[in-house]
């Protein structure tokens, strides 16, 4: 998940926007941007099916007339009938209803109004996600609970921070992300979100989903995990509800006869166990003698999680007295001398700044506008083979621009070498990435969580002056909680640099 790009001296890294909506992720799971599209094709279907309404509307409505009518005749003639067909012109109407009218009703009962909606959904259907983008939107909702420390039942009631458009999940949303996780034997969130359904299910809510289906899953995710006992109290309660239940019966008493086991093998390892516990009681005692686990000792999948949650390392009041902001030129330089830019120091080591103000909403826009229909799911090369792949855990997507593309990038590309000193010529072209997964960028190494803020840009050099590593810029992004980020990345080679960044002589210059 962290990668450095070794031949790479510096990256500059342009926060583009920040907007509010639920992160989710053909591949239309791994980009909110491309998404939105989905919403717009939702409504074009939801226009469609309202007029296949309308028309059924109006034929039942013509129906409805026509049997009101005749319930009305009928119940009349059939009061006397010779009397009534007595009148001449009531037989030749009676004749005249059965030779053709009610054959007109037919052609109007059997009329097909749903050519357009069918069509129109048979047109868009190539456009839907499948079973792997769904797969994907539960996982990275998933991802954002463990990232995040949220509880199943927050993020059903959709009480997350920040948010605007809040929104609900039922019951058969919970029970599908349960089963996801079931199927890649997870059973640990397959317990959260089946004890969710369950718990909506209890409370009352309405839905096809039934109780003894719930319960089935959660309690063999519960005996998975080897809790015999909340295993065996849930198969109790599914065959209360369902005696006839075909594994219920022989489930209780395979937990039955487990959890015995586990007892007589409990009892005979207690004296060992409390041997060892005597043990550790001692170790730990000494431990707390000594200072606190230092950040660099926990281990780098949690440190990643720490700082995703802004609980990285908190600078002392010295450090801190050491970042300023200022009014940059970068020693005068002439695209600068009548507008600097505003620069603020984000970390003293290694040195990351951010430039305050450096791209337009306009110029966000247009180079959204030129990315979105380039935009590729990012990917890796595989060790192996060395052929380039996606993976599960990178799931941006990416596009590259130039500056033939448009002029815009050229300006920007010239206002990057004003700032950063650095030559643009053997820099790589701009890549646009809607990151689907990334809130702040994080640098693990060295506790650092830069986070976002539209219209900035974030620069750092992932080289010393001699060319040798920087292994503390190593870094990550982020899930995005509520919202959708667009950042551009320009790395910029060590390459043409010569006369600009001169080289170090030491190797950690």
């Amino acid at each position: 998940m962290l990668s450095i790009r070794m031949e790479l001296p510096c990256c500059c890294l342009l926060l583009l926007s920040c907007l509010q909506s639920l992160s989710a992720h053909a591949d239309f799971f791994t980009s909110t941007g491309q998404m939105t599209d989905l919403l717009y094709t939702e409504k074009d279907l939801v226009t469609s099916l309202k007029d296949y309404i309308r028309a059924e509307e109006s034929k039942l409505e013509q129906i409805k007339r026509w049997a009101e009518k005749l319930d009305s005749l009928t119940v009349t003639a059939t009061q006397d009938p010779e009397g009534f067909l007595g009148h001449p012109v009531n037989a030749f109407k009676l004749v005249k209803r059965l030779n053709t009218e009610w054959g007109d009703l037919e052609s109007l009962v059997l009329r097909d109004t749903t050519g357009g909606f069918i069509s129109n959904l048979t047109i868009q259907r190539q456009h839907f996600p499948n079973d792997e983008d769904q797969t994907g939107a539960a996982k990275a909702l998933i991802r954002l609970q463990d990232t995040y420390r949220l509880d199943a039942n927050t993020i059903s009631t959709g009480n997350l921070p920040g948010v605007k458009y809040k929104s609900h999940m039922t019951a058969e949303d919970c029970f599908e992300l349960g089963k996801i996780a079931y199927s890649d034997a997870d059973y640990y969130h397959t317990e959260l979100w089946m004890a969710q359904a369950l718990k909506q299910l209890d409370e009352g809510e309405e839905s096809t989903l039934d109780k003894v289906t719930v319960i089935d899953y959660l309690s063999y995710a519960i005996y998975q995990q080897g809790e015999m006992e909340r295993a065996m109290e849930y198969t109790k309660r599914l065959i209360e509800l369902d005696p006839e239940h075909p594994r219920g019966k022989s489930n209780l008493k395979y937990f039955e006869f487990q959890l015995e086991k586990q007892k007589k093998a409990a009892e005979e390892e207690a004296p060992k166990q409390k041997e060892r516990e005597k043990r550790e009681t001692a170790e730990k005692k000494k431990k707390q003698k000594k200072s606190k686990k230092a950040f660099s000792l926990i281990p780098e999948r949690e440190k990643y999680e720490m700082l995703c949650r802004g609980e990285g390392i908190k600078m002392t009041p010295r450090r801190q007295s050491r970042l300023f902001c200022r009014y940059y030129d970068n020693n005068r330089n002439p695209s600068l001398l009548l507008a600097p830019v505003k620069q603020q120091d984000e970390w003293d080591r290694p040195y990351i700044v951010r430039y305050l103000d450096i791209i337009s909403d306009a110029e966000i826009e247009r180079i959204k506008q030129l990315a979105k229909p380039r935009l590729r799911r990012a990917t890796i090369s595989n060790p192996i083979t060395g052929v380039l792949e996606t993976a599960s855990y990178r799931i941006s997507k990416s596009a590259w621009l130039t500056e033939y593309d448009d002029p815009m990038i050229e300006m920007i590309n010239n206002r990057i070498e004003g700032v950063t000193g650095l030559e643009m010529d053997t820099a790589e072209e701009l890549q646009m990435s809607d990151v689907a997964a990334g809130g702040a960028t994080v640098f693990p190494d060295v506790g650092a969580a830069v986070w976002p803020q539209k219209g900035t840009a974030v620069f750092w050099y992932n080289l010393f002056a001699s060319g040798e590593g920087d292994y503390s810029t190593r870094h990550a992004a982020c899930p995005v909680l509520v919202g959708n980020k667009w950042v551009s990345n320009k790395w910029i080679h060590e390459r043409g640099q010569e006369w600009r960044r001169p080289c170090g002589l030491s190797e950690s210059e």
